[in-house]
């Protein structure tokens, strides 16, 4: 997987900082970015199976769920998210 090299926007490095002052994750948080919509958004894995993970745009705001809840299926805001995303790339990953 190639890594992003983009500038990371400001809410997205809040977020990331938000992560590594909490206890370690496992699984890891991992951040990837994405082609999805007709825009760029960024995906943040969720901390457990059964919490949803959540696609953001570029400004921060909540796009959808796609994965995770008790049914492993999101929110069902963005069914086609798995089918649909392209370009994908490694924007973070918890080092720890």
């Amino acid at each position: 997987m190639e890594s992003d090299t983009t500038a990371r926007p400001a809410w997205l490095k809040a977020r990331i900082a938000e992560v590594l002052a909490e206890r370690k994750r496992n699984p890891i948080t991992r951040i990837l970015r994405y082609d999805y919509g007709g825009q760029t958004v960024y995906y943040i894995s969720a901390p457990c199976c059964d919490q949803y993970s959540q696609v953001y745009d570029t400004r921060g705001k909540l796009v959808c769920q796609p994965d995770g809840g008790i049914t492993g299926k999101g929110d069902g805001q963005c069914r086609d998210f798995e089918k649909k995303k392209t370009n994908e790339k490694l924007v973070w990953q918890d080092p720890r």
